[in-house]
């Protein structure tokens, strides 16, 4: 031991190590709901046999003092306290532990009593040990410390005095008031970013406003999507995720199908965003005004209804920052600018930035003035397009800048790529991020994926929102698997994560025509304005406001951890269990995974942990098809036909005996 090592260091004698949760040794804050409390978990011990007193001290970032929530010993050495998230915003927390000398102290004295040992002198230590703390409180709390201290003195018996030592008022007077300069406090101070309720559990519709004129053939307004507001919000979505809306440049714009000429009067792709009527912070003529895209937000807002924008951060060659920045962007020897490329795809309409420009701090700044001009326009959300092509550095400093001044604000990363990028996106601020759920088809691939991501580490920062299908990518599973594969799609995405997404209309009408050979959808809406008849027989439109209502019926499908797969004897059937904390709310999920054969199979069903009474039927109510069924014992068979309903979500009434649940039943 160092020899300058201080008075009270030299006598600490509690070791705190192993705290949970944190993210990379505090480098990263962890990701948790506003309103919730956070469980905080500990190895603490020290030498002998002595009893520890510890706590967690909290304290909101722009908070001055320390709040503390007690921690309680679960087994081991092993102790856990919980503390809650007000609202949201930056957090931090560390633990403080100490020896709790006179839990110690009422622990052996109880044991002496009991073997009938005479504690005259050990009742006369605890007295020293609450006048002690008496001296280091306030003198409200003085004054009780003594009366209780001359309680133990007046009382008739040694075992009375044992018994008004441990009463439980004396017993928290005396927590924060022994010797706090030997405390022990954890080495480090680890952050945790609470995020508002929507973050943790939202239902998203992708739209093409120009896609929904009253006349088709027309370009779309802001004015003509109000209308379909109503209908989105009945089908039960939360937010409304529009792709670009700025002016398209006209310079290499693209054609149908991405070709890499457009016909005349061919709108082109949004993401080639800037035109000689403005760029980032513009709005396309063809869509209205800025007040117009004011109006429409203000509209969906009144029906429960959030926008979120996409954010490109890219430019069209005739964007205005190739003129008046030309400083941040990429020239090639010849003279023309470097277009965007992943060989072998280009993208000739799109300019990337040149985030190693000497001008970087100004193209920082203006990137981030972007989010703000929207912010200042009411916008919260932002689905941030190939964000793992910009800097790490970048999006850590802009989002950590944009959160401190309004911690409400949700970003949704648009990254199909590497893990280990999608986490450190996640890691630096992006609120839910996109899954390789898209492409995870098998039972195997399911269960394997989604216990990875709703199991420590990743669950502490990696929120995920499943999206079966984006305007990029229309998978094989829905090329091929008809109308069956949309609705498995759909079940599985919206009741195995809290988030998830659609690409509304083409999958309400399960559009499956894709680029022969490419994962890509045929006569994309990217490149051309479509006309939509949402009032199609095909349409989902019903199941998926069906979907969403047992979704905001029961609050375990609105938690991104609580899930546990369960065993079937068939390997086309996925069957797990949703449960809320309290388990008061339980949800039983089977899912054909096979989108042409009907599958049928026996279902292991955890009785016991679930509260049945394994002699006794129970009840279960299917609630996609309003069928109820009585059950008996763990295993119980289902079928399950593609062509009818390739999914069945069950809640359990486990007090079927009861004579009223009969009656319901019946």
């Amino acid at each position: 031991m160092p020899m300058d090592t201080s008075d009270d260091q030299a006598r600490q004698r509690v070791i705190i190590e192993d705290v949970e949760p944190q993210v990379d040794a505090g480098r990263f804050p962890v990701r948790a709901l506003a309103g919730e409390m956070l469980t905080v978990e500990a190895d603490i011990f020290c030498d002998g046999h002595d009893l520890i007193a510890a706590e967690i001290l909290y304290r909101r970032e722009e908070a001055e003092d320390w709040s503390t929530a007690p921690m309680t010993l679960l087994l081991n050495d092993r102790y856990q306290g919980r503390f809650q998230l007000a609202g949201p915003g930056l957090y931090s927390f560390t633990i403080r532990a100490r020896v709790d000398h006179y839990r110690t102290w009422l622990s052996d004295v109880r044991k002496k009593l009991e073997a009938g040992e005479d504690v005259s002198v050990e009742l006369e230590i605890g007295r020293r040990l609450i006048r002690e703390a008496s001296g280091r409180a306030s003198s409200d709390q003085a004054r009780q410390l003594e009366a209780k201290s001359q309680e133990l003195a007046e009382a008739a018996s040694q075992a009375e005095a044992v018994r008004r030592a441990g009463d439980e008022t004396l017993l928290e007077l005396m927590v924060p008031h022994q010797r706090t300069g030997l405390d022990t406090i954890y080495g480090s101070v680890l952050p945790v970013r609470a995020e508002r309720p929507l973050a943790g559990c939202s239902a998203w519709y992708e739209l093409f406003p120009r896609s929904f004129a009253q006349k088709p053939g027309e370009h779309g307004t802001f004015r003509d999507c109000e209308a379909l507001l109503p209908d989105i919000a009945a089908m039960g979505f939360d937010v409304v995720y529009l792709p670009p809306i700025h002016p398209i440049g006209r310079t290499n714009r693209k054609g149908r199908n991405n070709a890499p000429t457009a016909q005349n009067g061919e709108p082109g792709s949004p993401w080639a965003i800037g035109a000689a009527e403005g760029g980032h912070k513009a709005v396309h003529p063809e869509l209205g005004t800025l007040e117009d895209f004011e109006r429409f937000r203000k509209k969906a807002e009144e029906l429960g209804l959030e926008i979120a924008l996409d954010i490109a951060f890219q430019c069209s060659m005739d964007h205005p920052y190739l003129r008046e920045h030309p400083e941040w962007f990429r020239w090639r020897p010849d003279g023309s600018v470097q277009y965007a490329e992943n060989p072998p795809k280009k993208y000739q309409d799109v300019v990337p930035f040149d985030f190693e420009t000497e001008d970087w701090a100004a193209l920082w700044q203006e990137l981030k003035s972007i989010f703000d001009f929207w912010i200042d326009r009411g916008v919260r959300i932002f689905r941030v397009d190939n964000p793992h092509t910009k800097p790490f550095v970048f999006w850590e400093w802009v989002i950590g800048e944009l959160k401190g001044q309004h911690p409400e604000l949700i970003f949704l990363s648009e990254a199909f790529t590497r893990p280990k990028v999608m986490y450190r996106l996640a890691k630096l601020g992006f609120t839910q991020s996109y899954t390789y759920f898209t492409w995870r088809n098998s039972k195997q691939e399911l269960t394997e994926y989604c216990t990875q991501l709703t199991t420590a580490p990743v669950k502490n920062y990696f929120w995920p929102n499943f999206w079966p299908n984006t305007p990029d990518i229309l998978p094989e599973y829905l090329q091929h698997g008809g109308r069956p594969a949309f609705i498995i799609r759909l079940i599985l995405a919206a009741t195995l994560s809290a988030n998830y997404g659609i690409y509304g209309p083409a999958f309400e009408l399960c559009i499956d025509e894709a680029v022969p050979g490419k994962e890509e959808y045929l006569n994309s809406e990217k490149y051309e304005i479509k006309s939509w008849n949402l009032s199609s027989p095909q349409s989902l439109r019903e199941l998926i406001s069906l979907v969403n209502a047992v979704r905001r019926d029961n609050p375990c499908l609105q938690n991104i951890w609580n899930i546990r797969f369960l065993e079937t004897d068939n390997e086309h059937l996925l069957f797990y269990l949703r449960f809320s904390d309290d388990e008061d709310n339980v949800i039983l999920a089977v899912v054909n995974l096979d989108p042409f054969q009907s599958q049928s199979g026996l279902l292991r069903i955890p009785i016991r942990e679930l509260g049945l009474d394994p002699r006794q039927p129970y009840l279960v109510h299917e609630l996609l098809g309003d069928e109820k069924h009585i059950w008996m014992g763990e295993w119980n068979r289902v079928e399950l036909n593609p062509q009818v309903l390739p999914a069945h979500v069950y809640t359990i009434y486990r007090s079927f005996r009861r004579e009223s649940d009969f009656d319901y039943f019946i």
